[in-house]
């Protein structure tokens, strides 16, 4: 069989390395990273687990939910869903419940996001190019600034009117003010069209041991089958010629430098690290768009709290804008195996920064004292109940949807389509904000196109009907490849 090179073991390369080998193949993997899972990776602290954010194991594919339970088996836990956002001193549930809601805002203010509901859907605004747009035709204006400009402007860093509208056509598709208000008073969490509203859903699927426990199993499982993940290699050149990848080069973290040739190539890089590796370099109007790619990065600060029991939600969303933090998780309650000790908490505070904020540059332990100090201003945590903490850093963990992305990927796209034997895969490989489920589907389209099959892997996740509107009762979906523009 052609030999295969996979660069990056997350969910989306160790998937497609997994179908590769029931398809014949026996793929390499190269992971930039000691370890296995990227963003979907569980740390280890002195045996408190933790993620990189919060990673519910639902999906509308059921081909996904297949793999799952064909990698993991039995280690899987049933979670109940329990998120509140923080805002103005209280608590709110999200999602939304109607009571919960009027005793937090009162009454008259409850009374404006009404009246300004029923105002955009009288009249809406005419265009939806932003975030803002976008939101405030289906939550009114005033609901938009109190429950989503804040908390949103915090995690990606940039205004709304700058944040496409793509971006909230697919991460809330089909929520609307009705459809919220709908399941919290009747407890409806089917759409207009019979499907589960993701947004909404009240328990989910969750590994004993995090949702790395996954990954390092696909990783074992591919090794005994004979299939190599090789950790701690940075990919920083990508050699090619006539069309073709011919060899990808990386180098340790201490300086040895690995050389890979194979027939076929399948990339999880970020797009823009990907375009400057490419060797001879590739057009100026390509390193151009490449470069106009932004990300958004990621830290959590782990606090390990000397109570038993801190708060019964799985995270809250920070909605203040007196802290920097924007979501607390409690690992705790994603399973009770994340915390050794059931004396003791862990808490993840979450921080979404520019590599260049000093924030990001700050030493662990004034980072700990930020989060410390941020949590007890909120009423989360007595101080003198922390015990210790770590800090996680994650570079590029949110691919950016502003406004000229879409115009960068088209050319980008055209580009990387000249490649007879190179496909990009997964959230930054496609630089598309997916869900894991999202990303082992592409990995999925990848393989099976190496055996013959043509799938459009661009497509995954597009704000259309794709997968957004696929449930059980459709069956497994995978479409063909279709008559899209560059770009998607």
């Amino acid at each position: 069989m052609p030999s295969v090179a996979i660069i990056g073991a997350g969910p989306a390369g160790l998937t497609a390395a997994y179908e590769l080998e029931k398809l014949g193949f026996s793929p390499t993997l190269l992971e930039a990273d000691r370890q296995v899972g990227g963003l979907s990776r569980t740390v280890d602290y002195r045996g408190y687990r933790f993620d990189i954010g919060g990673h519910r194991f639902f999906s509308k594919i059921p081909l996904i939910n297949d793999l799952w339970r064909e990698i993991l088996g039995d280690e899987f836990l049933v979670r109940p869903r329990l998120s509140r956002i923080y805002y103005r001193g209280r608590f709110f549930d999200y999602p939304l419940r109607a009571a919960n809601a009027v005793a937090g805002l009162g009454p008259m203010e409850t009374l404006r996001i009404g009246l300004s509901y029923l105002r955009a859907q009288i009249k809406p605004h005419a265009e939806e190019h932003n975030f803002e747009q976008w939101v405030s035709n289906r939550f009114g204006e005033r609901l938009y600034r109190i429950f989503f400009k804040t908390y949103t402007e915090k995690v990606w860093g940039i205004p709304c009117t700058e944040i496409s509208a793509d971006w909230a056509a697919q991460r809330i598709k089909n929520l609307s003010l009705r459809e919220a208000v709908r399941q919290a008073l009747f407890g409806d969490r089917r759409d207009r069209d019979g499907g589960i509203v993701t947004t909404l859903i009240d328990e989910f699927h969750y590994p004993r041991l995090g949702p790395g426990q996954m990954w390092e199993r696909c990783r074992d499982l591919l090794s005994m089958r004979g299939c190599k993940t090789i950790g701690d290699v940075r990919v920083n050149r990508v050699r090619h010629a006539r069309r073709r990848v011919e060899a990808i080069y990386g180098a340790t973290s201490e300086g040895q430098i690995v050389e890979m040739n194979a027939d076929n190539f399948l990339s999880t890089m970020p797009l823009r690290e990907l375009i400057e590796s490419m060797d001879p370099a590739p057009p100026d109007i390509v390193i151009e768009a490449a470069r106009s790619l932004r990300y958004r990065d990621y830290l959590t600060v782990v606090l390990i709290v000397a109570r038993a029991d801190v708060f019964p939600d799985n995270w809250i969303y920070i909605h203040a804008p007196e802290v920097k933090v924007g979501r607390v998780q409690n690992y705790k309650n994603w399973s009770p195996e994340m915390t050794p000790d059931p004396a003791r908490t862990s808490l993840g505070f979450e921080y979404f920064l520019w590599e260049n904020d000093a924030e990001w540059n700050w030493p662990d332990r004034r980072l700990i004292e930020l989060a410390v100090s941020e949590g007890a201003r909120i009423g989360l945590l007595d101080p003198r109940e922390v015990e210790d903490g770590a800090v996680v850093r994650a570079r590029k963990a949110y691919p950016i949807y502003d406004h000229g992305y879409r115009r960068s990927l088209a050319v980008i796209r055209e580009y990387l389509d000249g490649f007879e034997n190179l496909q990009t895969i997964g959230r930054n490989g496609l630089h598309r904000y997916n869900n894991q489920d999202h990303s082992m589907l592409t990995g999925v389209y990848a393989a099976r196109n190496l055996a013959g099959e043509r799938h459009d892997v661009w497509s995954v996740n597009t704000e259309m009907e794709y997968h957004e509107e696929t449930d059980a009762t459709k069956g497994d979906r995978l479409h063909p490849v279709r008559n899209l523009p560059p770009g998607g």
